[in-house]
């Protein structure tokens, strides 16, 4: 009986999970950081790509290298006029990584990483894709 439980939740969560990802090939920058002796962060560098999915608590990007479960970027997007249906809206997310993969024969490395905080950059225009945005995020945290 809770072989089956275990199974029914799983389910759950895989579906609902599902449904909040959104397949969007967007641009996006990611700056990369890591630790220093000092555990101070010093910036890796910057990577143009883009991303194969957004959802309120994630993105899922792909990179020119592997990253470490844990490892912590910034991830910039710019969700385009026919998305927002107002002006291109810029928004910065804070993750971590929580997993790579790299399928055969592609030399991208997929990186999915939960978002744990963001900042939108933009000036002017609507905010109905910003106030949803937001209340989605907050309806998952």
């Amino acid at each position: 009986m809770l072989l089956g439980n275990a199974q029914a939740t799983r389910t759950q969560n895989e579906e609902r999970r599902l449904m909040r990802r959104f397949d969007m090939r967007l641009p996006a920058l990611v700056r990369l950081e890591m630790q220093s002796d000092e555990e101070q962060s010093a910036p890796v560098g910057e990577i143009q790509t883009e991303t194969q999915n957004v959802s309120a608590r994630g993105v899922f990007f792909y990179l020119d290298r592997r990253l470490s479960a844990g490892t912590r970027c910034e991830v910039t997007l710019t969700f385009p006029p026919h998305i927002t249906l107002t002006d291109a809206v810029r928004v910065r997310f804070t993750a971590r990584v929580i997993r790579s993969e790299s399928p055969l024969p592609s030399s991208r490395v997929g990186t999915a990483a939960v978002i744990e905080d963001y900042e939108f950059l933009r000036s002017g225009g609507g905010s109905g894709f910003l106030d949803e945005f937001q209340r989605g995020w907050k309806a998952t945290n």
